[in-house]
C-alpha cells in the first residue's frame, strides 16, 4: 500500500471521533486539523501526541517517541503504520433525548397512577481528546450523534424518572402541573448527569427538559381530567358535591314511574289541577327533601380538614373545634378570613401571618398598637426593620444598630435626657 502523503479531516458534521482509513503513513506526511477539531496520533494502541488546528508534518521534531518505536533511520520517507483520530471539540447543542415508554407514576396530591413521557435536548463538547477515545471510542471507526444517544440512554432515562419522582414528592404537586417547574427540573439533572459525562472527557454544557406530558387516551388521565373539570365547574357555579348529588336525587325521585310521589306529581302536572296540584306538588317535595341527608361542612382550623358543621372534634386530628377556634384561630388583617394561628399565609388572600407578640392577633404591617388587646407592638429597627422586643435596648440584636438618639443637625448620638447637642449646642 502506497505511504499517504496528506491526511485530512473527511468525516460528517455530526461525527465526534473519525479514524482515518489509511494506516500506512511517513516521517514526512503532512497532517491537516481544522478548527475546532484535535487529531491524536495512535501507535500499537498507544497515544503518541496530540495535534492542534494547523498544518503539522510527521517527523521525530514534531513526535520524539516516535523515533524509538518504530528505529526510523535518517533521512527519507520511511514508512510506518499508525493511526490517526480526529476528534471535534465543538459545541454540539442540539442532541434530543426522550423516554421511549411512558413512565408509571403516582400523582402525589390526587393519588392515582399516571404515565408521563418527557424530552428534551442536551449539548456536549469533547474536553479531553485521549480520554474520550480510550474510554469511550474503543474499536468503532466512526461515533457520531446516535452513538452518543445510545451510550448514555440508561444514564438519562434513570437519572430523569428519578428526578421527576422525587420532584413531585417533595414538592407536592400534581404531575399535569409539572410544566411550571422545567427549568429547575432542567438544572437539577444537569447538576446530576455531568459527573458521569466527565468521566469519559466529555463537558455538559446544557440539558432541556423541553416538555413533560401524559397520553390523552389512558384511562387514568381521562378520569383525572373529567374530575377536575366537574370541581371546576362546581367552582364556578357555586355548589359543592354534595349539593349537587342533592339535585340529582330530586330529580331522580320526580321522574321515577315508580314513585309514589312522582305518580302524584306526574298525575297533577297532567291534569293541570291549578293551584291543588300546586300543593300537592309543594308537600310531596317538601317531603322527598326531608328524605335527603345535607350534611353541611367546615374546616378544622388546626389540620384544615373537611369535618361535620355539628361535630366538635375533628375527625382527622382529633382538635377541639371549640377551643382551637377561641385559642388557636386568628381572622386575616387583610380580608378577614378565620385561619389557624400554624399557618404562615393566610388561605383566603394569601397575606403573611404577622402575629401580635401578646396575644397572636393578626396586624397589618405597619401598625403600632394592637387592635385586639391594646398593646404597643414592637418598634422596627432603622436599619434592617427588625421588630425590637426590648424598648430600653441600645443596640438592635439583629444588626447592631444602635439605637440612641443623634442631633437632627449634625447626627452625633445623644443621651436621651439632654436638652442640648454636646457637639453643635442645637437645642433638643
Amino acid at each position: 500500500m502506497a505511504i499517504v502523503d496528506v491526511i485530512k479531516y473527511n468525516g460528517g458534521p455530526d461525527v465526534f471521533a473519525w479514524k482515518y482509513p489509511s494506516e500506512s503513513l511517513g516521517t514526512w506526511t503532512q497532517l491537516i486539523v481544522n478548527e475546532s477539531q484535535e487529531a491524536v496520533l495512535f501507535k500499537g494502541g498507544q497515544a503518541l501526541d496530540i495535534f492542534a488546528a494547523g498544518r503539522h508534518t510527521l517527523s521525530t521534531a514534531n513526535i520524539p517517541i516516535l523515533n524509538n518505536i518504530i528505529n526510523l533511520p535518517f533521512g527519507g520517507k520511511s514508512p510506518f503504520k499508525a493511526e490517526v483520530w480526529y476528534i471535534n471539540k465543538v459545541h454540539s447543542l442540539d442532541i434530543k433525548w426522550g423516554t421511549p415508554t411512558p413512565i408509571q407514576l403516582q400523582d402525589p396530591k390526587y393519588n392515582v397512577f399516571i404515565p408521563l413521557r418527557s424530552f428534551g435536548q442536551f449539548g456536549i463538547q469533547i474536553n479531553d481528546s485521549k480520554q474520550f477515545l480510550t474510554k469511550l471510542v474503543g474499536t468503532l471507526p466512526v461515533l457520531d450523534k446516535e452513538n452518543i444517544i445510545k451510550f448514555f440512554r440508561g444514564l438519562y432515562l434513570t437519572k430523569v424518572k428519578d428526578s421527576i419522582s422525587s420532584y413531585l414528592i417533595n414538592k407536592g404537586i400534581s404531575a399535569l402541573e409539572i410544566n411550571a417547574y422545567l427549568v429547575e427540573l432542567s438544572e437539577h439533572l444537569k447538576e446530576r448527569i455531568a459527573p458521569t459525562l466527565d468521566e469519559y472527557g466529555i463537558k455538559l454544557l446544557s440539558f432541556y427538559v423541553k416538555d413533560i406530558n401524559v397520553p390523552e387516551d389512558d384511562p387514568a388521565v381521562k378520569t383525572l381530567k373529567e374530575a377536575l373539570a366537574k370541581r371546576a365547574k362546581m367552582d364556578i357555579v357555586g355548589y359543592s358535591y354534595v349539593q349537587e348529588r342533592s339535585f340529582d336525587t330530586l330529580e331522580g325521585a320526580a321522574t321515577n314511574p315508580g314513585s309514589a310521589q312522582s305518580g302524584l306529581m306526574g298525575a297533577g302536572i297532567g291534569l293541570g289541577m291549578g293551584m291543588g296540584v300546586g300543593g300537592a306538588m309543594g308537600g310531596q317535595m317538601g317531603g322527598i327533601a326531608q328524605n335527603i341527608n345535607v350534611t353541611e361542612k367546615k374546616k378544622c382550623s388546626a389540620c384544615n380538614a373537611d369535618m361535620d358543621a355539628s361535630s366538635r372534634f375533628c375527625p382527622a386530628c382529633g382538635a377541639d373545634s371549640q377551643q382551637t377556634a377561641q385559642f388557636d384561630a386568628t381572622a386575616c388583617s387583610e380580608c378577614g378570613t378565620a385561619f389557624s394561628k400554624k399557618y404562615k399565609f393566610c388561605p383566603g388572600c394569601s397575606n403573611p401571618y404577622n402575629p401580635c407578640p401578646s396575644c397572636e392577633a393578626d396586624m397589618k404591617k405597619d401598625a403600632t398598637v394592637c387592635l385586639v388587646c391594646g398593646n404597643a407592638l414592637p418598634a422596627p429597627c432603622p436599619k434592617c426593620a427588625v421588630p425590637l422586643k426590648t424598648g430600653n435596648a441600645k443596640f438592635c440584636p439583629e444588626c447592631g444598630e444602635s439605637l440612641a438618639e443623634k442631633c437632627t443637625e449634625c447626627g452625633v448620638q445623644i443621651d436621651s435626657n439632654s436638652k442640648f447637642c454636646p457637639e453643635c449646642g442645637n437645642k433638643l
